[in-house]
């Protein structure tokens, strides 16, 4: 890329969704309360998360070393599961519905760019995981993917597509390797 490529890149059109000086006082709470591993407490990152807009619901329980990038943007169920070092980079809205686990490591990355363009303009969408979704360790889950209902992705894979309704993804790209069944 040319020089003077660089001089075009403008993605002025994305709106964070708050002002800066909400999002600076937000980067210290992130810092100090939830990517800091020697803060345990969940209760009180669901109640800072609440203060900035996030709507949480009841039991969640989020551990040490947790990454989230804009929390007004942020839905939470009933009794989820936030494991160690899980990075929600939820540029766009993220809801994660009830009885849902994300394993440690896992990621909702919903910004990209676009590789086509000279100008590597930004692409966000939206992020849903419906009630008893289960995303395994260092999993990736991207923008514009809904994971349906009591679908489940392994270990290490990656979803850039809708998961079907329990069902069971591996792999990258994630493809179905069997039916879930609940007893």
């Amino acid at each position: 890329m040319k020089e003077t490529d660089l001089s075009r890149y403008n993605n002025s059109w994305f709106d964070e969704g708050a002002g800066i000086i909400k999002r600076t006082i937000w980067f210290f709470i992130n810092a100090l309360f939830f990517i800091n591993p020697m803060n345990p407490f969940s209760g009180l990152k669901v109640r800072l998360l609440r203060m900035f807009g996030a709507k949480v619901g009841k039991k969640v329980m989020i551990k040490p070393s947790v990454n989230i990038k804009y929390p007004w943007n942020l839905e939470i169920g009933d009794y989820t599961w936030i494991g160690e070092k899980v990075w929600i980079d939820n540029l766009d809205k993220t809801v994660i519905g009830k009885n849902c686990c994300l394993s440690q490591g896992a990621m909702l990355l919903i910004g990209n760019h676009d590789y086509k363009s000279v100008t590597f303009d930004l692409m966000v969408a939206p992020i849903t995981l419906e009630d008893g979704v289960w995303i395994g360790a260092n999993s990736i889950v991207i923008g514009g993917v809904t994971c349906k209902s009591h679908s489940v992705l392994s270990v290490n894979s990656v979803s850039s597509s809708n998961l079907e309704p329990y069902s069971i993804y591996r792999g990258n790209p994630a493809v179905k390797v069997k039916d879930r069944y609940i007893h």
